[in-house]
């Protein structure tokens, strides 16, 4: 299965019964709000969310992160998709803060990019609660597109973050 239809498909699953609770904010400043509780220790969520070997595990197989200011959050699906952002600051164990990339279908959101602000906090001995705020929305229909769509992806991407933990690590191989 390619990345393609893959995407797709965990789009529809996390549609049908999804753990993620998104909120479309408009004041006072436009934003979305995304919510998921983890089943996994916070030390095991932060390193899944921070490290190269963890993104693997659910994100995509062609990942690079350099956890640093001005540092990488990448996934490379096809050589002409990719997502992530630029690290602007983290706080191990707590949060990473990045100027996220919107897909290449928005260019001048992707040119301009939003700010997406990951927290994490423990939520019992074997929880993690994610919370993402991503803001810098400006106006006009492309901008109004792409906040619709992360709308919907960024819930998947924190959906499949959850995944990891409920069913294991993705065996990559299986997916040509």
């Amino acid at each position: 299965m390619t990345p393609a239809l893959l995407l797709p498909l965990v789009a529809l699953l996390a549609l049908q019964t999804s753990p993620v609770t998104v909120e479309r904010l408009a004041t006072p400043d436009k934003a979305l709000r995304f919510e998921v509780t983890v089943p996994a220790r916070l030390d095991d969520v932060w390193s899944a969310f921070t490290t190269q070997a963890g993104l693997q595990t659910w994100l995509w197989k062609d990942v690079r992160v350099d956890l640093r200011a001005g540092g990488d959050w990448l996934v490379q699906y096809t050589p002409t998709a990719t997502g992530g952002g630029t690290i602007v600051s983290f706080v191990p164990r707590e949060e990473i803060v990045m100027r996220a990339l919107a897909p290449e279908q928005f260019p001048a959101v992707r040119a301009a990019r939003t700010t997406a602000a990951f927290r994490f906090t423990a939520a019992g001995p074997a929880a993690t609660r994610v919370t993402l705020l991503q803001t810098g929305w400006q106006a006009g229909a492309e901008w109004d597109a792409a906040y619709d769509y992360l709308a919907k992806g960024n819930a998947q991407l924190l959906t499949q973050l959850r995944q990891r933990f409920v069913s294991g690590p993705v065996d990559w191989s299986k997916f040509k």
